[in-house]
């Protein structure tokens, strides 16, 4: 099945799908960020800040991850040119610089967040699905999807260019349908979403179900790494991203192990300026 790219065109403006499930996903987070901090019976503002840091921090870090990867400082100033790991990294050190600056304890801040972490990430991918970007390697299943103006094309040849193996004697540019990589992650971030959400009652230590998110989110990239056609595969076969998620998965651990028994971290301040004492 064909895709192609989902694009709105205002006056000399275009407005990519991508962009669209961006925007939905930090809003779709800051809506989930605030129910949580209205049940805990604490500051519901303090659910714009964190999408307003992360998106400063989010963007900054992806191009500059982007930039490092591909030792091109010009996409700096492209339309393009985002990496997710650059981005996490860069939106959780906003987050928390700004909530430190607010006199919110970073623990506090990493219970509230994992949710809607989780939501907005599967939302982004939709984005990705929706362009023809990040997609995997061919396929003839029944849900394989081919993009004849991804970004770039499913072609033979641009399957090539990323040691991807293509049946021999293709044309370059035929079009080859493949694992639709981006509809896998929007599913476990998904269910990924489901469980933190129902986790957010546990009582575990504040700042502990960060690490299971990072548990969860390292696992699910991990493999979906081993479906997707990358260039970048040079560490005994393993991608860039394999390896952050490895990293990603034992800092998790190492966070919930920490965090577990901890109790419960004090609220003063800004944090429960508005509604008070909190409640489990």
């Amino acid at each position: 099945m064909p895709v192609y790219p989902f694009n709105i065109q205002v006056g000399p403006l275009q407005i990519t799908g991508y962009g669209i499930m961006m925007m939905v996903g930090f809003l779709v987070g800051g809506w989930l960020i605030a129910l949580e901090l209205e049940r805990r019976r604490l500051n519901r503002d303090y659910s714009s800040d964190i999408i307003f840091a992360a998106l400063i921090g989010g963007v900054v870090g992806a191009k500059l991850w982007y930039v490092v990867l591909t030792q091109d400082p010009g996409a700096l100033f492209s339309r393009g040119g985002l990496v997710w790991y650059g981005g996490f990294l860069g939106g959780v050190v906003a987050v928390l610089f700004n909530g430190w600056r607010l006199g919110v304890p970073a623990r506090w801040t990493m219970q509230i967040m994992p949710p809607a972490l989780a939501a907005a990430y599967a939302l982004g991918r939709v984005g990705c699905f929706l362009v023809g970007d990040d997609y995997g390697g061919p396929t003839d299943l029944p849900w394989a999807v081919a993009f004849p103006r991804g970004l770039p094309p499913s072609t033979a040849g641009n399957l090539a260019a990323f040691h991807v193996v293509v049946p021999a004697g293709l044309d370059p540019a035929t079009v080859l349908a493949v694992h639709p990589t981006q509809l896998y992650e929007v599913l476990l971030m998904f269910l990924a979403f489901t469980i933190l959400w129902k986790l957010r009652t546990k009582d575990w230590g504040t700042g502990a179900l960060f690490g299971v998110y990072l548990m969860m989110a390292g696992v699910e990239r991990f493999f979906v790494e081993i479906l997707r056609a990358k260039d970048d595969r040079f560490f005994a076969g393993f991608t860039a991203a394999q390896v952050m998620s490895v990293t990603i998965v034992l800092v998790g651990a190492m966070i919930f192990l920490k965090l577990r028994g901890a109790g419960q971290a004090p609220t003063a301040g800004y944090l429960s300026a508005t509604l008070g004492k909190t409640v489990k």
